[in-house]
């Protein structure tokens, strides 16, 4: 009888495509645990450390790093192996002064793009949903799963810049013409443009028209997201391929 895995196992030929992993070195590799992004935008912790970082050349050995604090997701340490990994996280190591921004490559692939420790505290959310809570009060869901309530409004689809030293909202991006955003799923995935038009169709999936160094093209807004105004994004992100 064939082996049906452990639960936190998962064959590599299933592994999602933004996974930059070798599909047929091994039958099995990591599940990512539940917690922040959906698996499909995410990747294990441990693939930062071994495959992409080389800090590591096992999961022993990641586990060893993890659990003496060495590497910070967001400004905070976790222990688990498989934890995810995703769109716009903050990877901080401060023993060697490393800092990286999670962002999607030309492939769709999800790939490090080396920050300052200026933005080493900056994070990006984009603003999936809002509930009104009771005394004047707003829950923004953000895209990879956390939330932060505040007494301000704010737009769906917009983006805030997150002070994680601060605990606290320091800037806001809009989603409108003129708006810089990044593509993070799609055909056009990891590049950079600005927005000249936004239709809106009710019950199908709205669409933005972009204008880049490569052109003029189409995506859908919920491919986009937010990350400046004016001619360049308020964070530091790697130019599309």
């Amino acid at each position: 009888m064939g082996r049906k895995g452990d639960g936190k196992s998962l064959k590599r030929s299933f592994a999602p495509r933004q996974w930059k992993i070798h599909r047929k070195e091994n039958v099995w590799t990591i599940r990512n645990m539940a917690g922040p992004h959906s698996s499909e935008l995410s990747i294990p912790i441990t693939f930062i450390l071994r495959d992409y970082l080389g800090y590591a050349r096992n999961v022993r050995e990641v586990k060893k790093i993890l659990n003496e604090g060495l590497v910070l997701v967001n400004g905070k340490a976790h222990k688990d192996y498989r934890f995810p990994v995703g769109v716009m996280d903050i990877i901080e190591i401060p023993r060697t002064e490393e800092y990286y921004r999670v962002v999607p490559d030309y492939k769709g692939s999800l790939t490090l793009h080396p920050i300052s420790a200026d933005e080493k505290d900056k994070k990006l959310y984009k603003i999936s949903n809002i509930i009104a809570l009771k005394g004047g009060k707003y829950q923004l869901n953000f895209h990879d799963g956390n939330n932060y309530v505040t007494t301000r409004k704010y737009n769906t689809y917009e983006s805030v810049i997150f002070d994680l030293g601060k605990n606290e909202i320091v800037d806001t991006v809009p989603l409108e013409e003129g708006s810089v955003v990044l593509i993070v799923s799609g055909r056009n995935v990891s590049n950079i443009g600005k927005i000249v038009e936004i239709q809106n169709f009710g019950m199908n999936p709205d669409t933005v028209t972009l204008e880049s160094s490569k052109g003029t093209f189409q995506t859908l807004k919920d491919y986009v997201i937010a990350v400046g105004t004016g001619s360049k994004p308020m964070i530091s992100l790697p130019e599309g391929e």
